[in-house]
Order: C-alpha cells, then structure tokens, then sequence
C-alpha cells in the first residue's frame, strides 16, 4: 500500500533511469520519476519512486536514506497523498473578487490608487509616531 517513496536532495543532472538504477539495489522498482520544472523542463530537485512491494519501500529507506547519488546524499521518506487543490481557471486558483465601484471609487483610476497609498503611508507614519511617543512616556 505506502510503497510510493519521496525522494529528495537529488542532482539537476539525476535522471529517471540513474534513480531507478539506485533504487534497484533494494528490490524491485514500478516507476521512478524526476519531478521537472513546468517551464523550463529543469529538474525540481526531488522526486518519487514507486516500489513493488511494501517491504521493497521499507529496505529502501533504511539501506539507502542518506547514500550517495550523482555526489550528493538522498533524503528518502514514505510519500504523503496527493492534496486535492481548487482547479485553477485562467491562472488564478480562485475566483477573482468583484472589482466594481461599490467596493472602492478609487481603485479605476492611477490617481485614486496613489491616494489611497500616501493615505496608507501617512496612516503608518501616524501610527509610528504614536509608539515612539508612547515608549518615551514611560521614561
């Protein structure tokens, strides 16, 4: 059932074949994957190694946890389950709040949005003022 393996700290130069190579040393191996970047196609990093049997996953992370691979020491732990996440529309993961006028009169225009950052600035620097003045009190 837990033979799905998190494999962390791998090379950029690791490939899928040179961990399923690695990982064959404590028993039979279903898949290994390298996670890549979506963009660039550059490895993550990390990736998973999916074992034949329970006992396989289990002798692969004593025996091989902490060993050597493309000159540096793997992390390997049981996977945890995949997070359901909201399904991404246009970029955004949820939906985009309501921009109309009701929420703000200031935020159609540059003008209004630089107002309400020099009010934010000026509130900042009010409340500052306050502290410094409340610490000095007490002397």
């Amino acid at each position: 059932m837990a033979s799905r393996l998190y494999v962390g700290n791998l090379a950029y130069s690791t490939t899928d074949e040179g961990l399923r190579s690695f990982f064959a040393a404590a028993g039979e191996v279903k898949s290994a994957e390298i996670v890549l970047e979506r963009d660039s196609g550059r490895s993550k990093g990390f990736g998973f190694v999916e074992m034949a049997t329970e006992e396989g996953a289990q002798r692969a992370i004593t025996t091989l946890n902490g060993k050597l691979l493309d000159r540096r020491p793997v992390r390997i732990d049981f996977a945890k389950p995949k997070e359901e996440r909201p399904r991404s529309v246009g970029g955004y993961a949820q939906e985009r709040p309501n921009r109309s006028s009701s929420v703000s009169e200031n935020r159609g225009n540059a003008r209004g949005r630089d107002r309400d950052r020099d009010r934010r600035n000026a509130d900042r620097v009010r409340d500052r003022d306050r502290r410094r003045d409340d610490y000095y009190d007490d002397f």
